[in-house]
């Protein structure tokens, strides 16, 4: 989601630089990722002129069409002025063509319907007048919340949106319930002197508009690609064989993940030809219950239910065999029966999640200290005179213990 210019080159504290452009560079790499116009290097036949609309920007993805009334030429990329209320507003080109128009039937945007109108390609005055606002929106997020503390209103103020001429400021707020906020707003335009709009949005959006990182070590997929949210429950989890543990399946907005959903569909085709979790059975040993499923693989594990310690590994089919004769009134046989042993020569090798042996591979060793040696001053006497060379060790030994006498008798008495 960031462009290449914020990978290049770092402050003295180590901070990229990046291109200093909050959101608004022309390559649309800082936002969501948008629809590749794979028409741009084609013409148009002979008497077709191109689609009269537009597909414009703003902050944090949000998204709207507009017309080009006045015909002028426009790139994806381009900063233009466009109609609003009141004043206008700033925003980015992200779409041009035919393809805007097979987005609005995505989103359900008449074509041929009124749309807002482009006034201008944004001029030098325009951009630092939409830079100054924008700077202005840190600081008043912080104060407003303040406010909202002291009149003791239980929402949550995410976002604010100034308008690109900075007539209008817009909040962003999330709550449980609904909030009288009349006060808050007249309190907001004595403090900010600007025209001041609320607008309430859901916790899913509000993590797509501020972004981070989820638990799988990537950016969240609502602020980087995920456009449409669909309702996500605790039957995905439970399809999936996932522990409905809420910490593990909530995502950062506090709802259940979106990714639940991604593979949703390929575990319901796997299903549709396998029993029940719940399956019971019965056999002339007693009854068994399903303590697992394996889907992909088709196997199902049984154990009784006076002897739970003990998994019997069944096939689909097996247990299809099974179910017939209940239904019919019979009992199989015992589960030792029916169960799958493993192939000769196959051997089980277990790891740890790391694939690593020991959990301390990393730790280093502590080095023994070996103790110090005690060092032996060398005493010679300048004054004795150097022995014989020999061989004989005891010969040796007695000319040191003369040199030793020799050296004590000539020091000086104190």
């Amino acid at each position: 989601m960031a462009c290449t210019n914020c990978s290049t080159g770092k402050d003295s504290s180590g901070t990229p630089k990046g291109c200093k452009n909050n959101g608004t560079c022309g390559t649309d790499s800082c936002n969501k990722l948008t629809v590749f116009d794979w028409l741009s290097n084609m013409s148009y036949p002979n008497g077709d002129e191109p689609f009269d609309a537009v597909e414009v920007r703003f902050k944090n993805g949000r998204k709207d069409f507009y017309r080009n009334t006045e015909k002028l030429t426009l790139s994806i990329g381009d900063i233009i002025a466009t109609e609003a209320s009141p004043g206008h507003d700033v925003g980015i080109i992200t779409l041009t063509g035919e393809l805007v128009k097979v987005q609005m039937k995505k989103k359900k945007v008449d074509a041929k319907g009124t749309l807002l109108k482009i006034y201008r390609k944004a001029t030098q005055k325009d951009i630092d007048i939409w830079q100054d606002a924008r700077s202005k929106e840190d600081p008043m997020k912080v104060r407003a919340r303040e406010l909202a503390i002291k009149l003791n209103l239980e929402m949550k103020i995410s976002d604010i949106e100034f308008q690109g001429d900075g007539s209008k400021a817009t909040f962003y707020y999330t709550a449980n319930d609904r909030v009288d906020f009349r006060q808050l707003i007249k309190d907001f335009a004595r403090e900010f002197s600007t025209r001041i709009e609320m607008k309430q949005v859901g916790f899913r959006q509000e993590a797509a508009r501020l972004g981070g990182i989820g638990s799988c070590g990537r950016e969240l997929c609502c602020s980087t690609w995920l456009t449409d949210f669909r309702s996500v429950n605790t039957s995905a989890a439970r399809y999936q064989q996932l522990s409905l543990n809420p910490q593990k399946l909530a995502g950062q907005c506090g709802k259940l993940k979106c990714c639940l959903n991604y593979e949703l569909d390929t575990y319901l085709d796997a299903l549709k030809g396998m029993p029940d979790s719940d399956t019971k059975i019965s056999t002339v040993k007693g009854d068994a219950y399903c303590q697992k499923i394996d889907i992909f693989k088709g196997m199902m594990w049984f154990a009784y239910a006076n002897n739970s310690a003990n998994w019997y590994v069944l096939g689909v089919e097996q247990i299809k065999e099974i179910m017939a004769l209940n239904k019919s009134g019979e009992k199989a046989k015992e589960l030792e029966s029916y169960a799958i042993e493993p192939e000769a020569g196959e051997e089980k090798n277990f790891q740890n999640a790391v694939g690593q042996d020991s959990v301390t591979r990393f730790d280093q060793p502590k080095k023994k200290k070996r103790p110090a040696k005690k060092r032996i001053p060398n005493k010679t006497n300048t004054n004795a005179a150097a022995p014989a060379p020999t061989t004989n060790n005891s010969q040796a030994h007695k000319n040191q213990t003369n040199n030793n006498s020799t050296h004590r008798k000539n020091a000086p008495k104190k």
